[in-house]
């Protein structure tokens, strides 16, 4: 399938990826959503939290939209709540998974989560389908929840039928090259946001576990990562069984996996995304039939701001929502 035209563009008054990436995610008003939380334990003896945005509806055969957030996001990010005010007002039941340690309490076991955690993905989607096995249902991941959700219905590949259709926004699905954006530049203020959150979870998993520790200088290679590529090399890789950084972003990036997806799929990124060079971005040859390409000039990192100033952020939401409604479940 060809890239297909976006209707996105950026607003005059929001030039630049920087201030389309930053502002809607921090200055920009956001509608109120109230949600109902539920504990679900994992097979393995662990914990996620889940997000039900309010209200839910109460026809069982209602349309599930489930959503796998970005790097230390949750329920409260800007494009969870944007999106999960515009399905619930649509009387779709609209459910935010929190990767584990991401809701605001700190898992149980050593384990994290991951770029690549397809089998955890899985695991939430059939426990979904099983609760409302006659609703469609429907999954959105928002980048790092992107790429693990486009790897897994490419591994899955007929298997993932079960989801009438499924969507990534803003995703780096090749993990080397987003992860060399972030470590360079003005990025680099991004990347020392995120391991603000991502040391100090990783420091109380050491107190609590201490033999995660390699050796003696363990804590302080640790506290030194100045980038994701350091972090993920001492603490995210050995810790989810990857032998280093390479070895987690090869095998958890998603792009390979685009060939073999068989649900309707649709893949969005803006191509002045600074955490995802465009050159990465999957091109018509990369894709199967079913993987729908939209990649708009602008938009920044999760941003898609538009209107007249202060603007708003509920393009993705709708974006989504077109998508979705124009699929039935997937026969092939």
């Amino acid at each position: 399938m060809p890239l297909v035209a976006s209707s996105y563009a950026a607003p005059l008054w929001l030039p630049g990826a920087h201030l389309q990436t930053i502002v809607p995610a921090r200055f920009m008003r956001l509608p109120p959503v109230a949600y109902r939380r539920e504990r679900w334990e994992t097979p393995d003896g662990d914990f996620i939290d889940v997000d039900f945005a309010l209200p839910q509806p109460v026809a069982a055969v209602a349309p599930v939209l489930v959503m796998f957030h970005g790097l230390e996001g949750d329920s409260q990010s800007h494009y969870a709540r944007s999106t999960m005010r515009w399905f619930a007002d649509r009387d779709w039941r609209g459910v935010v998974i929190h990767f584990r340690g991401c809701s605001g309490e700190a898992n149980r076991l050593p384990r994290a989560y991951h770029s690549g955690d397809s089998e955890e993905g899985d695991w939430v989607l059939r426990k979904v389908h099983a609760r409302w096995p006659e609703a469609p249902l429907y999954a959105v991941g928002i980048s790092l929840g992107g790429n693990m959700l486009a790897k897994w219905a490419g591994e899955r590949e007929r298997d993932a039928l079960f989801v009438t259709a499924a969507a990534s926004i803003g995703s780096p699905l090749d993990l080397a090259a987003g992860g060399a954006a972030l470590g360079r530049g003005f990025n680099l203020v991004y990347t020392r946001m995120f391991l603000v959150t991502l040391k100090s979870k990783a420091l109380a998993k050491l107190q609590q576990f201490p033999d995660i520790a390699r050796d003696g200088d363990y804590m302080r290679r640790l506290r030194s990562s100045r980038n994701l590529y350091e972090f993920d090399n001492e603490y995210t890789a050995p810790l989810h069984g990857f032998r280093n950084t390479e070895d987690y972003w090869d095998k958890a990036s998603a792009k390979p996996w685009l060939r073999a997806v068989r649900i309707p799929y649709l893949v969005l990124n803006a191509r002045n995304d600074p955490f995802v060079p465009a050159l990465s971005l999957p091109q018509p040859q990369d894709v199967s039939p079913r993987v729908e390409l939209e990649q708009p000039a602008q938009g920044g990192h999760i941003g898609f701001a538009r209107g007249p100033w202060p603007g708003r952020i509920d393009f993705i939401a709708e974006r989504l929502h077109r998508f979705f409604t124009q699929r039935e479940p997937s026969l092939s």
